[in-house]
Protein backbone atom coordinates (compact mmCIF):
# COMPACT_ATOMS: atom_id res chain seq x y z
CA UNK A 1 0.00 0.00 0.00
CA UNK A 2 1.42 3.29 -1.16
CA UNK A 3 1.17 6.44 1.23
CA UNK A 4 -0.28 9.44 0.60
CA UNK A 5 1.92 12.86 -0.09
CA UNK A 6 1.32 16.01 1.63
CA UNK A 7 0.23 17.50 -2.10
CA UNK A 8 -2.27 14.40 -2.66
CA UNK A 9 -3.50 14.74 0.93
CA UNK A 10 -4.57 18.29 0.53
CA UNK A 11 -6.43 17.64 -3.40
CA UNK A 12 -8.56 14.75 -1.94
CA UNK A 13 -11.35 15.63 0.17
CA UNK A 14 -11.19 14.01 4.06
CA UNK A 15 -13.18 11.77 5.44
CA UNK A 16 -16.24 12.66 6.11
CA UNK A 17 -16.64 15.99 3.78
CA UNK A 18 -18.67 16.04 0.62
CA UNK A 19 -17.84 16.05 -2.69
CA UNK A 20 -19.01 19.91 -2.92
CA UNK A 21 -16.45 20.78 -0.46
CA UNK A 22 -13.83 18.62 -2.13
CA UNK A 23 -14.10 20.70 -5.01
CA UNK A 24 -14.21 24.07 -2.81
CA UNK A 25 -11.14 23.33 -1.27
CA UNK A 26 -9.81 22.41 -4.76
CA UNK A 27 -10.63 25.99 -6.18
CA UNK A 28 -9.63 27.67 -3.20
CA UNK A 29 -6.17 25.91 -3.82
CA UNK A 30 -6.05 27.09 -6.98
CA UNK A 31 -7.20 30.33 -6.96
CA UNK A 32 -4.23 30.69 -3.92
CA UNK A 33 -1.58 29.63 -6.47
CA UNK A 34 -2.51 32.04 -8.93
CA UNK A 35 -2.32 34.71 -6.43
CA UNK A 36 0.99 33.32 -5.72
CA UNK A 37 1.73 33.66 -9.63
CA UNK A 38 0.14 36.82 -10.19
CA UNK A 39 2.95 40.10 -11.03
CA UNK A 40 3.15 42.70 -8.85
CA UNK A 41 1.75 44.75 -11.61
CA UNK A 42 -1.76 43.33 -12.08
CA UNK A 43 -1.71 42.62 -7.98
CA UNK A 44 -1.74 46.52 -8.05
CA UNK A 45 -4.66 46.77 -10.76
CA UNK A 46 -6.32 43.76 -8.63
CA UNK A 47 -6.12 46.06 -5.36
CA UNK A 48 -6.89 49.38 -7.55
CA UNK A 49 -10.27 47.47 -8.86
CA UNK A 50 -11.23 46.33 -5.58
CA UNK A 51 -11.16 49.79 -3.28
CA UNK A 52 -12.75 51.53 -6.32
CA UNK A 53 -16.78 51.88 -5.60
CA UNK A 54 -18.61 49.90 -7.66
CA UNK A 55 -21.44 51.71 -10.56
CA UNK A 56 -18.37 53.79 -11.65
CA UNK A 57 -17.39 53.66 -15.23
CA UNK A 58 -13.94 53.91 -16.06
CA UNK A 59 -12.63 56.12 -18.64
CA UNK A 60 -10.37 54.97 -21.21
CA UNK A 61 -6.87 56.28 -20.58
CA UNK A 62 -6.69 60.06 -22.00
CA UNK A 63 -10.25 60.74 -22.77
CA UNK A 64 -11.63 61.98 -19.57
CA UNK A 65 -13.92 64.23 -21.41
CA UNK A 66 -13.62 67.31 -23.72
CA UNK A 67 -10.35 69.00 -22.55
CA UNK A 68 -11.81 72.78 -24.09
CA UNK A 69 -8.41 73.16 -26.37
CA UNK A 70 -11.19 73.90 -29.13
CA UNK A 71 -12.99 76.29 -26.98
CA UNK A 72 -9.87 77.98 -26.07
CA UNK A 73 -8.88 78.76 -28.83
CA UNK A 74 -12.09 80.11 -30.41
CA UNK A 75 -11.27 82.80 -27.66
CA UNK A 76 -8.19 83.42 -28.66
CA UNK A 77 -9.35 83.30 -32.39
CA UNK A 78 -12.38 86.01 -31.90
CA UNK A 79 -10.23 88.30 -29.79
CA UNK A 80 -7.59 88.58 -32.47
CA UNK A 81 -10.39 89.02 -35.12
CA UNK A 82 -11.31 91.56 -32.79
CA UNK A 83 -8.09 93.49 -32.93
CA UNK A 84 -7.91 93.29 -36.56
CA UNK A 85 -11.04 94.84 -37.04
CA UNK A 86 -9.77 97.62 -34.59
CA UNK A 87 -6.34 97.83 -35.95
CA UNK A 88 -6.81 97.16 -39.85
CA UNK A 89 -5.98 93.74 -42.21
CA UNK A 90 -4.16 93.38 -45.21
CA UNK A 91 -6.89 92.44 -47.43
CA UNK A 92 -9.10 95.98 -46.01
CA UNK A 93 -6.29 97.49 -47.12
CA UNK A 94 -6.08 96.29 -50.35
CA UNK A 95 -9.18 96.81 -50.94
CA UNK A 96 -9.27 100.28 -50.20
CA UNK A 97 -6.04 100.83 -52.58
CA UNK A 98 -7.97 98.98 -55.06
CA UNK A 99 -10.99 101.45 -54.97
CA UNK A 100 -8.59 104.26 -54.72
CA UNK A 101 -7.44 103.26 -58.10
CA UNK A 102 -10.59 103.06 -59.79
CA UNK A 103 -11.46 105.83 -58.59
CA UNK A 104 -8.86 107.48 -60.37
CA UNK A 105 -9.37 105.90 -62.92
CA UNK A 106 -13.14 106.93 -63.49
CA UNK A 107 -12.51 110.87 -62.39
CA UNK A 108 -10.81 113.08 -65.50
CA UNK A 109 -8.97 115.93 -65.11
CA UNK A 110 -11.44 118.17 -65.37
CA UNK A 111 -14.10 116.37 -62.88
CA UNK A 112 -14.64 118.78 -59.87
CA UNK A 113 -12.43 118.18 -56.31
CA UNK A 114 -15.37 116.92 -54.41
CA UNK A 115 -16.08 114.34 -57.17
CA UNK A 116 -12.17 113.29 -56.96
CA UNK A 117 -12.00 113.05 -53.55
CA UNK A 118 -15.00 111.49 -53.40
CA UNK A 119 -13.83 109.02 -55.79
CA UNK A 120 -10.57 108.66 -54.63
CA UNK A 121 -10.73 108.68 -51.38
CA UNK A 122 -14.25 108.28 -49.92
CA UNK A 123 -15.13 104.76 -51.62
CA UNK A 124 -11.84 103.36 -50.29
CA UNK A 125 -12.41 104.81 -46.84
CA UNK A 126 -15.68 102.74 -47.24
CA UNK A 127 -14.22 99.69 -48.30
CA UNK A 128 -11.65 99.70 -45.26
CA UNK A 129 -14.74 100.53 -43.51
CA UNK A 130 -16.93 97.40 -45.10
CA UNK A 131 -13.85 95.20 -44.20
CA UNK A 132 -12.99 96.05 -40.32
CA UNK A 133 -17.04 95.57 -39.95
CA UNK A 134 -16.61 91.87 -41.53
CA UNK A 135 -13.49 91.27 -39.49
CA UNK A 136 -15.65 92.64 -36.14
CA UNK A 137 -18.49 90.76 -36.90
CA UNK A 138 -16.59 87.27 -37.17
CA UNK A 139 -14.97 88.25 -33.83
CA UNK A 140 -18.67 88.97 -32.31
CA UNK A 141 -20.11 85.24 -33.43
CA UNK A 142 -17.18 83.47 -32.62
CA UNK A 143 -16.74 84.62 -28.77
CA UNK A 144 -20.42 84.30 -28.67
CA UNK A 145 -20.44 80.89 -29.83
CA UNK A 146 -17.64 79.86 -27.44
CA UNK A 147 -19.55 81.70 -24.71
CA UNK A 148 -22.78 79.67 -25.17
CA UNK A 149 -20.81 76.43 -25.54
CA UNK A 150 -21.04 75.02 -22.56
CA UNK A 151 -24.66 75.30 -22.45
CA UNK A 152 -24.53 72.43 -25.26
CA UNK A 153 -21.96 70.59 -24.10
CA UNK A 154 -21.10 67.94 -21.07
CA UNK A 155 -23.09 68.75 -18.22
CA UNK A 156 -21.05 69.43 -14.75
CA UNK A 157 -17.88 70.50 -17.41
CA UNK A 158 -17.36 73.81 -16.44
CA UNK A 159 -15.49 76.07 -18.97
CA UNK A 160 -12.19 77.37 -17.74
CA UNK A 161 -12.12 80.96 -16.37
CA UNK A 162 -9.48 82.39 -18.96
CA UNK A 163 -11.48 80.68 -21.65
CA UNK A 164 -14.49 82.42 -20.45
CA UNK A 165 -12.42 85.92 -20.60
CA UNK A 166 -10.73 86.01 -23.87
CA UNK A 167 -14.00 85.62 -25.61
CA UNK A 168 -15.61 87.76 -23.79
CA UNK A 169 -12.00 90.25 -24.62
CA UNK A 170 -12.98 89.35 -28.42
CA UNK A 171 -17.07 89.81 -28.24
CA UNK A 172 -16.20 93.45 -26.78
CA UNK A 173 -13.30 94.24 -29.43
CA UNK A 174 -15.83 92.95 -32.05
CA UNK A 175 -18.99 95.03 -30.49
CA UNK A 176 -16.35 97.95 -30.70
CA UNK A 177 -14.83 96.99 -33.57
CA UNK A 178 -18.78 96.99 -35.39
CA UNK A 179 -19.89 100.08 -34.15
CA UNK A 180 -16.00 102.06 -35.42
CA UNK A 181 -16.78 100.50 -38.97
CA UNK A 182 -20.54 101.37 -38.58
CA UNK A 183 -19.34 105.00 -38.08
CA UNK A 184 -16.49 104.61 -40.55
CA UNK A 185 -18.89 104.28 -43.56
CA UNK A 186 -21.84 106.18 -42.64
CA UNK A 187 -19.04 109.20 -42.44
CA UNK A 188 -19.87 110.19 -38.95
CA UNK A 189 -16.24 108.89 -37.70
CA UNK A 190 -13.70 111.37 -40.18
CA UNK A 191 -15.81 111.93 -43.13
CA UNK A 192 -14.47 113.22 -46.20
CA UNK A 193 -13.82 116.87 -45.94
CA UNK A 194 -16.13 119.30 -47.90
CA UNK A 195 -14.52 120.74 -50.92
Amino acid sequence: MATKTEDQAADTPAAGTTANEGTTREGATREETAADQATPEQAGTEEAAAEEPEGQDEAPAGQDGPSGVGQGAGAVVAAALGLVSLTGSWIGTVASARESLIGQLQTSSSSSVAKMVKEGYGDAWHANALWAGLFALLALVTGVAVLARPAFGAPGRPQAPWIRSVAWAGVALGVLGLLLAVLKYTDILLGLPSA
